[in-house]
């Protein structure tokens, strides 16, 4: 499985210092991501405790609740239009495999989504985790706690559970029709969190002087 290529967000240019040496240079590490900037749609939310940290997109109207990571470091991570990111989540990256997650999707609190693709309208349950390589169709359904292995294909609008997450059915008209809706509670949460809280505290994220999610005066 390929890798996709660059997206075009990430041709801007970032002015970055001498890179230092490293005890193990033979090793990867990306210098340049600790420089890059998050690109922020001006409707997204970011709850002031969250970290959204170097070459992360958000799109329209999209979520990133309390307490979650997103560090876009090594390599980039994308989190589509109206799509939310509950609470306690992680999303990261491997090495030639970024973090893709479509339109209108749905992590549940402290999932784990790593260095994989999450298909428009998918929901991945409390607590799951995605592994690298993996690919979530569109519209699927990963249930709470499931584990989906490396370089796993989910079948778009198919139910997974366990550990490892197996296949137990295709999802039924009625299942597929709630599956769409679910995201909206949240893109109507987002609004209502930015018109109480505004953004300045999401402004910040862009200033890589500041470490990303934590409030001026306040320590890691």
């Amino acid at each position: 499985m390929n890798p996709p290529d660059l997206p075009t967000w990430l041709a801007q240019a970032t002015k970055t210092p001498q890179q230092p040496t490293v005890p193990y240079p033979e090793t990867h590490f990306c210098w340049e991501g600790l420089y890059a900037k998050p690109v922020i749609d001006p409707t997204a939310w970011v709850a002031q405790n969250a970290v959204v940290f170097g070459r992360v997109k958000l799109g329209a109207r999209s979520s990133i609740w309390y307490h979650c990571v997103l560090r876009g470091d090594n390599e980039y991570i994308e989190v589509g239009d109206d799509t939310n990111i509950q609470d306690g989540s992680v999303l990261h990256v491997d090495e030639g495999y970024p973090c893709i997650v479509g339109q209108r999707v749905t992590v549940g609190h402290m999932a784990c989504v790593h260095g994989c693709t999450v298909g428009d309208g998918a929901l991945i349950a409390i607590g799951a985790k995605i592994l690298s390589r993996a690919v979530i169709g569109a519209g699927a359904l990963i249930a709470a706690n499931a584990l989906v292995l490396e370089g796993t294909r989910v079948p778009p609008h198919t139910l997974w559970a366990g550990v490892p997450a197996k296949q137990v059915k295709e999802l039924e008209p009625q299942q597929r029709e709630r599956l769409d809706k679910t995201y909206q509670h949240y893109v109507n949460n987002a609004a209502a969190y930015l018109a109480r809280f505004g953004r300045a505290h999401i402004d910040s994220l862009l200033d890589t002087a500041q470490p990303h999610g934590v409030p001026r005066g306040e320590s890691l």
